[in-house]
């Protein structure tokens, strides 16, 4: 597909489905025709300020002849069902990570992308952050040498209630804080280092009054014996990112992600050969965060170049099958309140 103008229809207009349709109406070659919501106010929220038509429930958006991509930014459960349906219906998807609740749902999306010739992209969006793309570059070029291992701190203080959200019921969610900050971490050591497989985990309830963790603990090493540690975090207080990659020769520190996390920066550095301290060189990325902006560029030229996009269907459920497998052997923590403190 070249030239002509790609529309675009938006399921769940949420935090995250309402920037997506704002990012698909500022790029001139899209336009979104249609949205929807179980919410209709919001649904209609965001086509007003998109210029979309307000659709009354999702099958709408799927059955518009003259869709030709869709973006699916619902709940967890529905992320497999309405993208399958949408493939299906030879729309090209954007579906949001995690992309399932679990490994069979996402079985589901990555066999109907693999029959359909259409291109199906899974939202990790981190991977296009500034200072994440330039580390990947740099690790990939040799910059730090042989890479030896990646750890990744994650995590935020949730907020009043958060117990009664939908991310807190596991027949929503799928999960806890693994699915919803920690697949991104997930994601990006997998692009650093290759395929995974989990070592050890340990999740924990500590604070949250739910059925899902609100911190994990996970290791996991390549075919290669590189190791990958991740803390993912509801409990960190002071909203906080940080991705280490480590090799023979030097390391790159991506620290924060804009906003609340902090300016987003990424220092490398390179090992001194005396065994003195490492020289340091710091860049800063203080702009706006450009990254869905980025994604969705990947995404409308994966569509009309015929390629495959970064983050595609393999790539999300590669990265639910670890989460799974942890989910599986990682040990449970103690609560709070049964935690034998000092």
């Amino acid at each position: 597909m070249t030239g002509a103008v790609l529309r675009v229809g938006v399921i769940g207009c949420g935090v995250i489905g309402a920037r997506r349709a704002a990012v698909a109406a500022s790029d001139s070659k899209c336009s979104v025709a249609v949205v929807a919501d179980r919410d209709v106010a919001r649904a209609k929220d965001v086509a007003e300020r998109t210029g979309a038509f307000a659709a009354a429930d999702w099958e709408e958006v799927i059955g518009h002849p003259e869709v030709d991509a869709v973006v699916v930014a619902t709940t967890h459960d529905w992320l497999s069902p309405v993208s399958v349906a949408a493939i299906k219906a030879g729309k090209h998807v954007l579906c949001e990570k995690p992309m399932s609740r679990n490994c069979r749902e996402a079985e589901n999306v990555a066999t109907a992308a693999r029959n359909s010739g259409r291109v199906v992209k899974v939202g990790f969006n981190h991977r296009y952050h500034p200072a994440i793309q330039r580390a990947h570059q740099l690790a990939g070029a040799g910059r730090i040498g042989t890479l030896l291992f990646a750890r990744c701190r994650y995590g935020h203080g949730g907020r009043p209630g958060y117990e009664r959200e939908w991310r807190m019921d596991p027949a929503l969610s799928g999960g806890g804080e693994l699915l919803d900050q920690g697949i991104h971490a997930i994601d990006l050591f997998r692009w650093f280092l290759g395929d995974l497989a989990v070592v050890a985990g340990v999740t924990a309830a500590w604070v949250w009054d739910a059925p899902v963790e609100d911190n994990v603990f996970a290791l996991f090493r390549t075919r290669r014996g590189q190791v990958a540690s991740l803390h993912a975090s509801w409990t960190q207080w002071k909203n906080l990112f940080s991705l280490e990659v480590y090799g023979d020769q030097g390391a790159l520190v991506v620290d924060g992600l804009g906003k609340s996390y902090g300016t987003e920066s990424l220092t490398v550095y390179t090992r001194d050969s005396e065994g003195g301290p490492p020289t340091e060189e710091r860049h800063e990325f203080p702009g706006p965060d450009l990254s869905w902006e980025s994604e969705w560029d990947d995404f409308i030229g994966a569509i009309r170049m015929g390629t495959t996009p970064m983050a595609n269907a393999e790539d999300g459920l590669a990265a639910l099958r670890l989460v799974e497998a942890l989910y599986g052997c990682a040990a449970r923590a103690p609560s709070s309140s049964q935690a034998n403190v000092g």
